[in-house]
């Protein structure tokens, strides 16, 4: 298998992938750690809502909402 790494916000509903690194500033990264998202961890996008809207993923068996700038920060590989 080969892994790509992408966005949160470049998967669609039902993809999954597993977080690598943020790119974000710390205060960001503390404030994901914080809610249980964090490297190693697998991410499954829930929902993609239109019109500039959030981003659902589950982790960890519950679901999170990300605004898309968080989304867009986020980086996961996933499994080509």
């Amino acid at each position: 298998m080969i892994a790509m790494e992408k966005t949160l916000l470049d998967l669609e509903p039902g993809m999954r992938g597993t977080l690598t690194r943020f790119a974000g500033n710390p205060g960001f990264v503390r404030k994901l750690r914080t809610i249980g998202i964090r490297e190693g961890k697998t991410l499954t996008v829930v929902a993609r809502h239109p019109l500039g809207g959030p981003v659902v993923v589950e982790v960890d068996g519950r679901e999170v909402t990300l605004g898309r700038g968080m989304a867009r920060k986020v980086i996961v590989d996933v499994a080509a």
